[in-house]
């Protein structure tokens, strides 16, 4: 199995480097689940990432079966035997390409905004998903790769059937895939976190990628996150814990009320633009935030870290203890934010005897993985999860369970476990401010 889209991008990017090589080569990533993977690729090839966003185009009266496909720049690839076969007329075909082209634009928009798209002419197209279970929009992918100019299209995913790797062999020159299993089951089954990708992390994961270049990738070293500014000046802080050093972002108002350490699950970083809107909406309620990596990006890909709960808790009770002793925090009151498996750690940590955290709040998180440390802890705890989550709201009910202190659960209704939804991610902050204020107001020292 693999950890995450990104532990599939590392080990794909691996095989691939030793088959791809030169200056010509384009990483393609599929809108949503190829981009992270395809980020790791990338980087593997020092190659520049771009979004390759294609519609299938489906027969109206049996939109599963396609008679074409369509991508950006209007590139229409049609399938003639389709066609002639279900007796499509023209009229309706336009009628579905109208459609769809609307679709493309907008999701080319959303995703690559003002950039002009990596030329294809006469280049290596790597076309990057996260798994192949049909077939078909991998299958578009490549066809509106080639028509666009590539002069060879390789397909790059970490698993698919052998069935549907053979017939994709059509399409593309070479398909290079890590697993195939006979039985599928889902792609999803072959991930530890197969969590949704929203759409804001497939914009910052094509800003750290190379931007477009004549020649090719830009060196490594010179790739930069292109983030918006925090509405207060944030300090680049670096916290030693034992032989390695994490990173964090720290923003503190003045005459703070408290100050709120995140703790995000695999996948996630302190960049995170869903970090990075919760945080301003403390920021603005007069609490101060530290956005921090509790793993190095080298621990990131290793299996056994993501998912070491008492790790990440330990490191997160030193960081804690960090931020206590400098002079300014001692009479703050501390809170954490966890989401994914960075909720467990939060819960570890505020379980630690001794601990001067006041309140936790779990976002979509897995506090169930906190286990029987959830019965130690005091701070007030508040788990939020989204309505249409249905195994993580259970796992949350299972969690509060086994809560002892001041607790809640908040469920937001017709939302996912990314709460990308509208208005969703704005209930979730409302919330979370609130239970910081009101329990950081119980407790503030001094």
């Amino acid at each position: 199995m693999f950890v995450d889209r990104h532990d599939a991008g590392a080990r794909l990017g691996r095989r691939l480097a030793g088959l791809v090589t030169g200056a010509d080569v384009v990483v393609l990533g599929l809108p949503r689940g190829g981009v992270p993977v395809g980020f790791e690729v990338a980087q593997a090839l020092d190659a520049p990432l771009d979004v390759i966003v294609v519609r299938k185009l489906g027969v109206p009266f049996q939109p599963e079966l396609g008679f074409g496909a369509l991508g950006e720049g209007d590139v229409h690839v049609i399938n003639a035997d389709v066609v002639r076969l279900v007796d499509v007329t023209r009229e309706e075909m336009s009628e579905v390409e109208e459609r769809e082209r609307a679709e493309v634009l907008r999701r080319v928009r959303r995703f690559r905004g003002d950039r002009a798209p990596v030329d294809l002419a006469g280049r290596t197209a790597v076309v990057v998903d996260d798994g192949i279970a049909t077939g078909s929009t991998a299958r578009a992918a490549c066809q509106v790769a080639r028509a666009r100019g590539a002069a060879r299209v390789i397909l790059a995913i970490p698993v698919g059937t052998p069935d549907a790797i053979a017939s994709l062999r059509q399409d593309a020159d070479e398909v290079i895939c890590l697993e195939t299993p006979t039985v599928l089951w889902g792609i999803g089954t072959w991930y530890v976190d197969f969590t949704q990708i929203a759409d804001e992390r497939v914009v910052e994961l094509l800003q750290r990628a190379a931007p477009p270049a004549a020649g090719g990738a830009v060196p490594r070293e010179e790739r930069t996150v292109k983030r918006s500014d925090p509405p207060e000046p944030a300090d680049e802080v670096a916290v030693d814990v034992g032989p390695v050093r994490l990173l964090g972002q720290l923003v503190v108002p003045e005459q703070a009320d408290g100050i709120v350490i995140f703790v995000h699950g695999s996948g996630s970083s302190r960049h995170s633009p869903r970090n990075r809107y919760m945080a301003s909406v403390l920021n603005r309620a007069g609490l101060g935030t530290l956005l921090l990596d509790l793993l190095t990006a080298e621990e990131e890909y290793e299996r056994g870290t993501v998912f070491d709960i008492e790790l990440l808790a330990g490191r997160l009770a030193q960081v804690t203890n960090w931020l206590s002793d400098q002079p300014w925090a001692a009479v703050l009151p501390v809170g954490y934010f966890g989401a994914g498996t960075g909720a467990a750690a939060a819960l570890w940590a505020a379980a630690e005897p001794g601990s001067r955290v006041a309140a936790v709040v779990s976002r979509g998180g897995r506090p169930d993985l906190a286990g029987a440390r959830l019965a130690a802890v005091r701070a007030a705890t508040l788990l939020i999860v989204g309505g249409c989550d249905e195994l993580v709201m259970e796992l949350n009910q299972a969690a509060q369970e086994g809560l002892t202190c001041e607790n809640g659960l908040e469920i937001i209704p017709d939302a996912t476990r990314l709460f990308e939804e509208p208005g969703a991610l704005e209930s979730v902050a409302d919330l979370t401010r609130n239970w910081f204020t009101d329990h950081f107001g119980r407790t503030r020292v001094g």
